[in-house]
């Protein structure tokens, strides 16, 4: 019986040897997108600005407007379809660029032009209501609470300045609660739920998303030699715009704008002379690349570049 229990009581520690009982790893995964992947017979990527947002009210805050650009540059960028930038590349006070609570974007977009941006967009909240319904009597009340933001989204091309979108949507979210002892006319709830009316006006604008891209459809991709050097032409877009080592590329002046005799309003701009084409041979920088020349001459900085 003793030798039972010996053989027992090594089996059993020797069990225990075999468990770990330190801490467990944990294994992070991080995967890089791929910029450089394009689908066959598609454009590169075009460079949409994001301007800071206006909202028609100047009695809400400036961190809600803000927050709803960032969420929705994120969301632009996470489709993978097109770069959107920040308008601080710009360099230049677009504060300065305003008329009538909106940015004159025709000049904005002669301003992003000169940093290879395709497009334009400008953001504006003009109203967020809030509309209730309640039990009119007794202490606990069933609510429904029907918030309402009305947002407007604006793009107009990078090059003529050109207008592909205008919409505005009334985007409206309800919330089933129960309140206790609540006034249901008295409304701070504005005030009192920041978080809420954060989120609410977040999802307005991400709701413009699908919209926007298809509205880039109409928009020319192009870039702009940034540089020459010898034999090797530096341009200002590259591996993130979406260019590939071995594209061809068209090489054109800029085109005279061309205007209505009797309205004198802007028609549009008339195709640039064609120069010649490049070849994409390498990357440089963030979003730059290297090309050599593949046919013609002339070619000068800031020339128009387009896939061929």
């Amino acid at each position: 019986m003793k030798s039972i229990f010996l053989i027992l009581s090594a089996f059993v520690l020797a069990s225990c040897a075999t468990f770990d009982h330190s801490t467990p790893s944990v294994r992070r995964e991080v995967k890089d997108v791929n910029y450089e992947a394009r689908k066959e017979d598609s454009s590169p990527r075009k460079r949409l600005m994001v301007l800071p947002f206006l909202d028609a009210a100047d009695s809400r805050p400036q961190e809600l407007r803000d927050r709803a650009r960032t969420a929705f540059v994120t969301d632009l960028n996470r489709t993978g379809e097109v770069i959107a930038l920040d308008s601080k590349e710009l360099k230049a006070d677009v504060t300065k660029m305003m008329e009538g609570g909106q940015y004159k974007l025709a000049e904005v977009a002669k301003v992003a032009q000169a940093i290879g941006v395709n497009a334009v967009l400008e953001g504006k909240i003009l109203d967020i209501r809030i509309k209730r319904k309640s039990d009119n009597v007794g202490v606990v009340r069933h609510l429904t609470t029907a918030f309402e933001v009305v947002a407007q989204v604006r793009v107009v091309t990078g090059r003529a300045g050109r207008e592909v979108f205008n919409t505005v949507k009334t985007v409206t979210v309800e919330e089933q609660g129960v309140r206790v002892g609540e006034r249901v006319e008295t409304d701070k709830f504005l005030a009192n739920n920041p978080d809420v009316i954060q989120t609410i006006v977040k999802d307005a604008f991400l709701d413009f998303t699908p919209q926007v891209l298809a509205s880039l459809d109409k928009v020319t991709w192009e870039g702009r030699i940034a540089a020459i050097n010898g034999d090797r032409i530096y341009l200002n877009v590259g591996r993130v715009s979406g260019l590939q080592v071995g594209d061809l590329l068209k090489v054109t002046e800029d085109g005279d704008d061309v205007y209505d005799p009797e309205s004198g309003g802007h028609i549009g701009r008339v195709p640039g002379r064609l120069k010649g084409t490049l070849e994409v041979i390498s990357y440089f920088g963030n979003d730059g690349a290297i090309s050599v020349i593949h046919s013609g001459s002339g070619f000068r900085e800031n020339d128009r570049v387009e896939l061929y």
